[in-house]
């Protein structure tokens, strides 16, 4: 595996971890900036609303671009938002500069993909995608409970100078490690068309996917993006015992990311329907014994393997439907993830501000978690099952 792999994964570690790590800093930033949980929680969707457009949109416009430049250009305007909201006291100013930040995030997500996949062999792509997909998980274990203790012991400012400084670092491994042009030359005789992408975005079973992907993760952070007051607020455990419980949560990502890779290829739609049947299952559990510490922290933990198996299988599945053409496909299935990461804090806040307290995002997520079933199992129907459907 080339190095400029492990390169690529270490930048998404980096953007990954301002992604996850304002989830344990909730409390924190709700008083610093005077404003509620609930829109201290609007800074994680804003995150996802910047992601949500951005994948697509910078998809295509940087398609014939080298890959370096645009990686660089990402990853420096991304550093720079950092910076802006380490050094803004301001909620408004903090708010645009998430949704500036996961813009080029997004966009960086699906060059990385792209380059990836084009500095190794034909057989080697899935396994530079686990990697580069690796440096999100490592995040969860990692820089999600790193950035809350940084952020409790040195304000949350202080968490977003470390992620512009890796963010830095990072930059500086990809101008030495990606190749200054693209793999994907016209000599090649397969240069990137915009019609080629286009034309692929018409395959319907792609959009059942995307729905798939959209719904399995809303019912993932509807609870994830809380975690933290539910589990001092009615789990009843110390601020300080939260890192702690977080990092258990990504402990469980890697290992269902782990289990989950090793069966999505051959068995994509058993590895999602086992999955998500754990998501909806875990999340009851949550709402009715939030209050036992002991249940919750292990449900915690089951949270995250649950969820985290299903993401090879989300991926593996746009890859082969649309093998041919695949970055715009693979940009809006970013774009698809982000959907439910937005809907996700945005249904629990709803919920929160409605008075119904913590444990009820576990019962949304279960709702969530059902309907992300039904598109599975639509999607094992055949076409023509489907359309007799419609008509009747």
């Amino acid at each position: 595996m080339p190095l400029a792999v492990y390169v690529l994964a270490s930048a998404i570690f980096a953007q990954g971890t301002s992604e996850l790590m304002l989830a344990g800093l909730l409390p924190e930033l709700s008083a610093d900036l005077h404003v509620s949980i609930p829109a201290a929680g609007l800074l994680i969707s804003a995150f996802a609303a910047g992601m949500l457009v951005g994948a697509p949109v910078l998809a295509v416009i940087t398609l014939r671009w080298p890959r370096r430049t645009t990686l660089l250009v990402f990853i420096a305007v991304f550093a720079l938002t950092h910076v802006i909201g380490a050094l803004t006291a301001d909620y408004g100013v903090l708010l645009a500069s998430r949704i500036v930040g996961a813009f080029v995030y997004a966009g960086f997500w699906a060059v990385a993909a792209v380059a990836a996949i084009g500095l190794v062999p034909i057989g080697s792509r899935a396994k530079a995608m686990s990697v580069v997909t690796g440096g999100l998980t490592v995040a969860t274990i990692i820089g999600l409970p790193a950035g809350t203790v940084i952020g409790q012991r040195l304000g949350w400012q202080a968490a977003f100078w470390t992620v512009a400084l890796l963010s830095v670092l990072s930059a500086v491994g990809i101008a030495k490690t990606i190749p200054s042009g693209r793999p994907d030359r016209p000599a090649a005789g397969d240069a990137p068309s915009l019609t080629d992408e286009l034309r692929m975005m018409a395959n319907r079973r792609l959009w059942l996917s995307y729905a798939t992907t959209a719904l399995v993760t809303a019912a993932i952070m509807v609870t994830f993006s809380y975690l933290a007051p539910l589990l001092t607020g009615d789990t009843g455990l110390p601020a300080g015992a939260i890192p702690a419980v977080l990092g258990l949560y990504g402990v469980g990502s890697l290992i269902g990311i782990t289990l989950g890779g090793r069966t999505a290829d051959a068995l994509p739609i058993h590895t999602l329907a086992v999955g998500i049947t754990g998501i909806c299952a875990l999340s009851v559990v949550l709402a009715v014994w939030a209050q036992v510490p002991i249940i919750a922290i292990g449900t915690v933990f089951l949270l995250g393997g649950f969820g985290f198996a299903t993401n090879p299988a989300l991926n593996a599945r746009v890859f082969s439907l649309a093998e041919n053409a695949p970055t715009l496909a693979t940009a809006i299935n970013f774009s698809a993830f982000n959907v439910g990461i937005t809907i996700g804090p945005w249904l629990g806040g709803l919920a929160i501000d409605a008075g119904t307290g913590y444990p009820a995002l576990g019962w949304i997520a279960a709702v969530l978690g059902v309907l992300a079933l039904v598109t599975v199992l639509f999607a094992l129907l055949p076409v023509r099952a489907r359309r007799t459907a419609r008509v009747i």
